[in-house]
């Protein structure tokens, strides 16, 4: 093991968690930066990293919200690719961050990187074949298959597939892309659009809106069990988080 920590970089679609550790038992800097535009929210996870460099990096590795390019011999990998969030398509993510932190980088999709450290040290070990939802401001999926993430001409974005809708509900969803796919009906953005006025916090945990955004949680396991066999599904996410009878 090397004598230089680690730096770990979570980009997320609210916030950005910064990790400089040995382990997850020896965490020697932790902060958060707010996701707001690129060039504000890179500049000041590129001061943090410069900043930690002066001590020596061993590495970097970096999980970013997506749509995300990880084909490695692509002239954008480590972009952001097209995406919800607006202002970050086609940012340019794991090159400027590996350039301040002044060391090699590892680059996947935020739920990938929680998946396997559930897989590791939480709910997944034990586990070849698990699957990790995050409900926060989008909605994504961290699947491995066999003990790797599952790959092809990019990253799975199960977060839009289009779940069949509850009988009488008819609102279109809030997903620039697809509308009324799973994230547009189940995340926090989702859930912001639907209540307009209301504040999340404020609804009552029998309120009807619950029912389409269990409804659509629920299909995206089925979808899961159905495509990919995980022996396990675990579901977090500041949504999820903050509304724990959603669960049952």
């Amino acid at each position: 093991m090397s004598e230089h920590p680690f730096a770990g970089v979570e980009l997320g679609g609210t916030k950005c968690v910064c990790t400089l550790a040995h382990s997850p038992e020896e965490i020697i800097r932790q902060e958060t930066v707010p996701t707001t535009v690129p060039d504000e929210t890179l500049g000041a996870i590129e001061s943090l990293l410069s900043e930690w460099s002066k001590d020596g990096i061993a590495a970097l590795g970096i999980n970013s919200f997506g749509p995300v390019d990880l084909q490695m011999e692509s002239p954008t990998f480590g972009y952001i690719t097209k995406t919800t969030k607006p202002h970050w398509s086609n940012t340019d993510v794991a090159k400027r961050l590996a350039n301040a932190a002044g060391t090699s980088v590892a680059f996947d999709t935020d739920v990938n990187g929680a998946a396997r450290a559930e897989m590791r040290w939480g709910s997944g070990r034990g586990f070849n074949d698990f699957a990790y939802i995050t409900v926060g401001t989008g909605i994504g999926v961290g699947l491995i298959t066999n003990g790797f993430p599952t790959r092809g001409f990019g990253h799975s974005e199960l977060g839009h597939v289009r779940p069949v809708r509850l009988p009488g509900d008819d609102w279109p969803g809030a997903c620039t892309f697809h509308g009324d796919c799973v994230e547009g009906l189940a995340s926090g953005t989702a859930l912001k659009a639907r209540l307009q006025s209301r504040h999340v916090g404020d609804i009552a945990e029998d309120d009807p809106v619950w029912e389409s955004v269990v409804s659509a949680l629920a299909q995206l396991c089925h979808t899961l069990v159905c495509v990919a066999c995980p022996e396990r599904i675990a579901i977090g996410g500041g949504v999820m988080d903050r509304q724990p009878h959603l669960l049952p």
